[in-house]
Formats: C-alpha cells, sequence, structure tokens
C-alpha cells in the first residue's frame, strides 16, 4: 500500500512538473495570469467588470474602510496596484480599475484617450459603482486625470493622492528630451527591449524569466499603434500640463508623493504642485528614497505607510 501511494505521489509530482513546464514553454501568459491571481488573493481583492459610458471596465475591489479609488499610468493595468493593495485592504475599501483602453478594459478605435477624455470615462464609472467622496489615487497619466477630475468634481473627492503625476511643470531630463523628440520609450520589440523599458521605470527592475517577459513583448507589439497614437496626444500642451492648469481648482487636501530618483517625472514636479494648490484645504508632500518612477512596487509598505497617515490624519 505505501509503495503503491508513493508511485502515485512520484507519478502526480511528475505530471505537475511536465504541465508547469509545458505553460512556461508554450502558455506562459497562463502563469503570470496565475501568478496575478495570487497576488490578487494575497490582497484580498476580487476582479468585477462592469459597463459604463463607453467602456466596458475591469476592476479589482476589495476591503473595507473609506474607499480608495487607485489610478495606473501609461502603458500600466490594475496589476501593477497589487502590492500596494496587500498594504491597504485592512484599512481601506480599495476600487482598482483598468483605464479604459488599457488592460482588460475595453477599447474603442479612434476614440480620444487623453486626461480629459479618460477624466469623463472616470465619471461614469464612479457613478456606475454609486461611489461618492473618495480618496483619488493616481499615479503618473493617472495622477493628471485623477487630478482634472478632481477640479470638475470636488464634491465627490474627500482628498487626492498623486504619485509621481503626470501633467505638471518639472526640469526636462533625458525621458522628456525622447519624448519630445518623437520618440517612444515605452514600445519594444523583443527581450532587451523590455529590459530597457524596465530599467527606465525602476530603480531596481524585478527580476523575471525570459518567457514571461516574451508575454509582455507580445502585448506591446498587439497594442503598438494604441499607444503610439496616445502617446502622441499626450505629448500636447493640453494634455501635459493638463494638472497644472487645474491645480488651482483644487479645494480638497492634497498629497503630493515622488521617488527622489524618478527619471521619468522629475521630482521638480512637486515643486510645481505645490506652488500651484492656492485653495487646498491642506498640502502634503513626500520624497521616498530608494525607488524610481514605481512607489508602488519598489517601496509598497513605505507608500502605504504615507498614504494611510495623509488618509486617516485628516
Amino acid at each position: 500500500m505505501l509503495v503503491r501511494r508513493l508511485k502515485f505521489l512520484g507519478v502526480l509530482a511528475a505530471l505537475v512538473v511536465v504541465v508547469l513546464g509545458g505553460s512556461y514553454l508554450f502558455a506562459p501568459q497562463w502563469l503570470l495570469r496565475a501568478q496575478q491571481t495570487r497576488e490578487a488573493m494575497a490582497a484580498h481583492v476580487e476582479k468585477h467588470a462592469l459597463r459604463a459610458g463607453d467602456t466596458t471596465w475591469s476592476y479589482y475591489e476589495g476591503g473595507n474602510g473609506p474607499t480608495l479609488v487607485l489610478l495606473h499610468g501609461f502603458a500600466a493595468d490594475k496589476t501593477i496596484w497589487l502590492p500596494l493593495a496587500e498594504q491597504l485592504t485592512a484599512h481601506f475599501h480599495v476600487v482598482i480599475p483598468d483605464l479604459p483602453g488599457w488592460g482588460e478594459s475595453s477599447r474603442n478605435a479612434g476614440a480620444s484617450y487623453g486626461v480629459q477624455a479618460q477624466a469623463r470615462r472616470l465619471q461614469a464609472f464612479l457613478a456606475a459603482l454609486n461611489l461618492q467622496r473618495v480618496v483619488l489615487v493616481g499615479h503618473s497619466m493617472g495622477g493628471a486625470i485623477a487630478g482634472v477630475y478632481a477640479a470638475d468634481h470636488p464634491q465627490g473627492v474627500a482628498a487626492l493622492a498623486l504619485m509621481d503625476s503626470y501633467g505638471l511643470k518639472s526640469r526636462l531630463n533625458d525621458f522628456d528630451r525622447k519624448v519630445l523628440a518623437g520618440q517612444d520609450p515605452f514600445v519594444y520589440d523583443d527581450r532587451a527591449g523590455f529590459e530597457a523599458s524596465m530599467k527606465l521605470a525602476f530603480l531596481q527592475p524585478p527580476e523575471m524569466p525570459g518567457r514571461i517577459e516574451d508575454v509582455f513583448v507580445a502585448r506591446n507589439r498587439q497594442d503598438r499603434a494604441f499607444i503610439d497614437r496616445t502617446l502622441a496626444e499626450l505629448r500636447q500642451p493640453a494634455n501635459y500640463l493638463s494638472l497644472q492648469n487645474d491645480l488651482g481648482r483644487l479645494t480638497m487636501p492634497v498629497l503630493g508623493l515622488w521617488c527622489r530618483e524618478d527619471r521619468i517625472v522629475d521630482p521638480s514636479a512637486l515643486d510645481s504642485l505645490r506652488d500651484g494648490l492656492t485653495q487646498a484645504a491642506s498640502i502634503s508632500s513626500s520624497l521616498l528614497s530608494g525607488c524610481n518612477h514605481m512607489p508602488m512596487m519598489e517601496k509598497p509598505e513605505a507608500t502605504a505607510q504615507v498614504l494611510t497617515g495623509f488618509v486617516l490624519g485628516r
């Protein structure tokens, strides 16, 4: 009996190895999806979908307490927030959407996906969920969308947190010069290009097996036209100064949180933020060391501490 059981366990272990090995070689997207599912479970959030406005939205939701709505940046999706969400759901109700056009949310051919258009879509999403007086948390492009929405709907935003936010005046850096010259640092065709894009956004890029990198490369190729078209739209002054132009209309408490080593949005943007918030109920700012452009992934515990103090200390 013992021998038969050992043989069964041996066969089962071999089968697991074969399945995982086969998935890695032939369907690495399954392994990536499984990893993201594990992270969502650890964060105590569940995935949902709903139709609001012109978009079918995919989003995570979980936790109890004040509602935080987390908006990702350009060429990203809702999964970047999972390490931070794991730190937040014990104290907050979090809602984390894929912004329209990105991730698993739908995309309409020929439609605008600039800051103002996305802020209008956000209104439809929040209304569909009947969310009122939320804390908006926006990263990079998501920060500009959050800020424009908050300026237009101050009654619906209890507080605004901006992380390494796009849309503000700052010192020109190498990234800005490349984008203004017409280059697109967000597109790549192979593993080397993907790894270069990771080095642009992370101080210490996460280690990733080659076949998982291939999943991101394939997605980037598939989305190439949309990425190029949307970046061209974001280069326009109405978009890249969208948040700057609305700072004087923000009346709620505002937090600016930056990585000290940010090579995409220079930390000098924090000065523009503080100087422009002439009507804000309160202004908080924080500079984190040891991260580049992705504080929610590189420093989730420190980011959660700053964000929690801001929200609960008001």
